[in-house]
């Protein structure tokens, strides 16, 4: 017997998907809020329920609100469910339901509405403000002004990145050639944020895969993929930003987009279902550049790189793409490096896109499990493949402080193949 699906309530759309939990609770033991509460409303089983009682009409949808934005969407969950929860998607479009409905209001709202349409898909304001940030830096405004700073705000410097000089934030060429014999053609989302605080990752990325034979077109007219946009409940938003990327990539003669930002291969890889049919094409052929390399094959020579490495997975790598073993096999290549397991090493970190800043007492808790982990295992490098990991992973290791370094995945390649040719990158 089937049921009966709510008409007009809040969320009758997301009915259907709700009713695939069976509320078995093989979830709670993966997601970080409910390992720091213990409230079952804070799981993803609670969540879910709420989300069905508002669909049914038995709850309000102001219910839902707190809940809603106190998830990570790491989809820890999703990897240990048994019944298939698309709970990322659910979790999404109830964030999108609640902003639609105007339930969320206030200056933090306003602000962080401000700079993920304003600021962060924009690459001159962007670029502006990292800018400031990289004088004030320089010339040590923020060390003079720090203690006269609330603690909110000193908690928030604390993970600012240092921004790169300004040769290391340049955009890659358009072409990236690739060493002969050719083996294909690829295309590298360069991503926001990533060329104003990790541009030496983006030339890593296309160096490696041009020492493996592989010509790098990096199009202009690509931009935000729409990651922080949806998480943040701005679907509409997101759309836009992602039509903008289709439009960039389409007709281009490529075997793969390449991304080397967790959270941007995922968003890349929904915008099949945030577009439909226009976005199936550019969603099916994307790949992590560790996903790609692995399955390719390594053909360039690895020097030796010496030392205790430990990989952490970026929670949209490793639960929204199911790239687990990959970024594993390439770094056990690496000769010398020893890969040393942590406990924990799919659980989240706690930077969730903007999260830590929204969040930064949940953010702390959940980071500070991942740190002790980390000092136990006392590893050289820590290296994990999203910005946003990066930064919040470099910031706990200052402050804890853990003596490895953070970086990413592909920048041991690119090491290992300069080291091997006796050059450095």
């Amino acid at each position: 017997m089937s049921a009966e699906v709510p008409g007009a309530a809040p969320l009758a759309g997301l009915y259907e998907g709700t009713l695939d939990c069976v509320h078995c609770g093989l979830c709670l033991s993966s997601c970080p809020t409910y390992r720091a509460t213990g409230r079952e409303t804070s799981s993803p089983r609670g969540r879910v329920y709420l989300m069905r009682g508002v669909a049914e009409g038995r709850l309000p949808l102001e219910s839902l609100v707190e809940e809603a934005w106190l998830c990570l969407g790491c989809r820890a969950c999703e990897t240990a469910c048994p019944s298939g929860v698309a709970y990322g998607r659910l979790i999404e479009e109830t964030r999108a339901e609640v902003e639609r409905a105007g339930l969320r209001r206030g200056l933090a709202r306003r602000i962080e509405s401000f700079a993920l349409r304003r600021v962060v898909p924009r690459p001159g304001a962007l670029r502006a403000v990292v800018t400031l940030l990289g004088v004030v830096q320089r010339l040590r405004l923020d060390r003079l002004a720090l203690p006269l700073l609330p603690r909110a705000l000193r908690e928030v410097h604390a993970l600012a990145p240092a921004v790169p000089r300004r040769a290391a934030r340049r955009r890659l060429p358009g072409l990236v050639a690739g060493t002969p014999p050719l083996r294909g053609r690829v295309a590298l989302f360069e991503g926001c944020l990533m060329p104003e605080l990790f541009g030496a990752v983006n030339a890593a990325t296309a160096r490696v895969l041009a020492r493996e034979g592989f010509d790098v077109v990096v199009p202009r007219g690509q931009g935000c993929c729409g990651a922080l946009q949806a998480h943040a409940g701005d679907a509409s938003f997101a759309r836009e930003l992602a039509a903008t990327n289709v439009a960039a990539f389409e007709g281009g003669a490529f075997d793969a987009l390449i991304s080397n930002s967790a959270g941007c291969g995922a968003a890349l890889r929904e915008y099949g279902h945030w577009l439909g049919d226009a976005g199936r094409g550019l969603a099916g052929r994307v790949r992590d550049v560790c996903e790609f390399l692995d399955a390719v094959g390594l053909r360039a020579p690895l020097g030796p790189i010496a030392g205790r490495l430990c990989y952490d997975d970026p929670c949209h790598l490793v639960h929204g793409q199911r790239v687990e073993a990959a970024p594993r096999r390439l770094l056990t290549r690496i000769p010398e490096l020893r890969l040393v397991p942590h406990r924990d090493a799919s659980a989240c970190c706690g930077a969730a896109g903007i999260y830590n800043l929204t969040h930064r007492q949940m953010s702390r808790e959940v980071l500070a499990r991942k740190l002790d982990a980390l000092a136990e295992a006392d590893p050289d490098w820590i290296a994990t493949g999203n910005p946003g990991c990066l930064m919040q992973l470099a910031a706990g290791a200052r402050e804890r402080p853990l003596r490895a370094a953070v970086l990413h995945p592909v920048e041991l390649l690119d090491r290992a193949q300069a080291a091997a040719v006796g050059a450095f990158p």
